[in-house]
């Protein structure tokens, strides 16, 4: 008998890890303008694919995979009849993408890859209509897929990814033992070596004020485009006037600032105003959304103006870390906005989280977010040494725990002790050894 319950306990806690240990399916979006699917996987997994016929479908399935909810079915335009996501058994999630009747798709035009293991993108560059006169065979015809391996893959397009520091892993996960009550999730990124830190990355957060780092961008591509001047006047009407954080709520309704004026104030003292006037100017919230997505940024959506006290706008760690990827390497703004850019974001003056776990002679530009339950930060280090690092960290704490705090300093001054030859050399991680800047 006490055999059969210990048998019995030791099932139960091998279910237990392994239901812990499964990857999450995060999110996933079909971009209908480039026929492509972004599948977001809350940790590594490594997919795989096949089309079949009778109708013509192609099924990905994600081993060690779980969803939320009982199947969705989503249909899209002519060609896709709907992609259904279930689960096919406890271990695994599935997707299936089903063609339209009369329609083809070719495995010649069919490519699988990541950017990182919890990233995928599925390229369909040749979705044809069928001539009449093809009929399929009798019965299941199935065809595997190649899936590239992420390590030949750039992250963002841009970084060759180099391997895990399994170094930083070790100490940043001994951190979360003593932060049992945080749910972080991160990503760093050095941009010499490709190497990286990559727990719990493409974990959706409540973005907080860290929305405000895509729409600064977004803003600057317009003004590239020559449809903004930073000379203009906004004027502040009251439907856009918000409080908890920034001066501008102050003024009287119908006073106009300059566009450099408003989109400074978003970003160095994170005024919701200012943010909620610079939305306003881009054509509203659908349409950054789709900007966000054709970067690539599938976690980075806004739903509601600022401040967004519920936590309704989103992203993740590495959606924000491939946005800095982007803006360093040229990919979305002239040299000249660059560098606009990454100055008023030095000015950010709230300097208590990743600033606070590097050196003085550091430079760093970057956005702090921070709600009752969520602090976060995010931008592009560079050191003393000539190296520059990537970071992206968001914290789901309990209301107002400070203890999120010590954990991203403690974080950011790991990071920063291994990536480079800082003269903080290797200081204990210890809350002692910061001050607030």
């Amino acid at each position: 008998m006490k055999c059969r319950l210990f048998l019995a306990s030791l099932a139960s806690l091998v279910l237990m890890s392994e239901q812990a240990n499964a990857a999450k399916l995060e999110s996933w979006y079909f971009d209908q303008a480039q026929n492509q699917l972004h599948i977001t996987t809350d940790s590594g997994i490594q997919p795989k694919a096949f089309l079949l016929d009778n109708p013509k479908r192609l099924v990905i399935d994600l081993p060690g995979t779980t969803i939320d909810t009982t199947t969705m079915r989503k249909s899209f335009g002519k060609a896709i009849k709907e992609i259904r996501i279930g689960q096919p058994d406890e271990k695994s999630t599935r997707l299936v993408i089903e063609l339209a009747p009369g329609y083809n798709i070719s495995p010649q035009g069919l490519s699988i890859k990541g950017d990182s293991r919890s990233h995928w993108v599925v390229n369909f560059s040749s979705i044809n209509r069928q001539p009449n006169d093809v009929s399929f065979s009798a019965g299941e015809n199935r065809q595997d897929i190649a899936i590239a391996p992420t390590d030949a893959s750039l992250f963002a397009g841009v970084v060759n990814l180099g391997q895990e520091i399994p170094v930083l892993n070790s100490q940043i996960k001994a951190l979360m033992n003593r932060y049992r009550s945080l749910s972080p999730g991160m990503f760093f990124l050095d941009l010499q070596t490709g190497n990286y830190v990559d727990i719990n990355g493409e974990k959706i957060f409540s973005a907080a004020s860290t929305i405000k780092f895509p729409v600064l961008v977004a803003l600057f591509e317009e003004i590239d485009a020559g449809r903004i001047k930073l000379n203009e006047k906004l004027v502040m009407r009251r439907g856009l006037i918000a409080g908890e954080s920034g001066t501008m709520q102050y003024k009287p309704v119908g006073t106009k600032f300059s566009v450099l004026q408003t989109l400074t104030n978003m970003i160095v003292i994170s005024d919701n105003t200012a943010t909620n006037m610079i939305i306003d100017r881009l054509g509203g919230e659908t349409k950054l959304n789709q900007r966000f997505r054709n970067w690539g940024l599938q976690n980075t959506v806004i739903r509601n103006n600022l401040p967004d006290v519920g936590g309704t706008n989103t992203t993740s760690p590495k959606d924000l870390v491939r946005l800095s990827a982007l803006l360093t390497n040229n990919r979305l703004l002239s040299p000249k906005s660059r560098n606009q850019v990454l100055a008023i974001m030095r000015g950010t003056r709230n300097r208590s989280l990743l600033p606070a776990g590097i050196d003085k002679k550091a430079i760093i530009s970057h956005k702090t977010g921070t709600l009752r339950f969520i602090l976060g930060d995010a931008g592009i280090i560079q050191m003393p040494n000539g190296k520059s690092y990537l970071a992206g960290i968001l914290v789901r704490r309990p209301n107002y725990d400070d203890g999120a705090v010590s954990f991203i300093r403690q974080v950011s001054r790991a990071v920063y002790n291994y990536l480079g030859e800082s003269k903080l050399g290797n200081v204990p991680i210890s809350e002692s050894s910061f001050v607030d800047r």
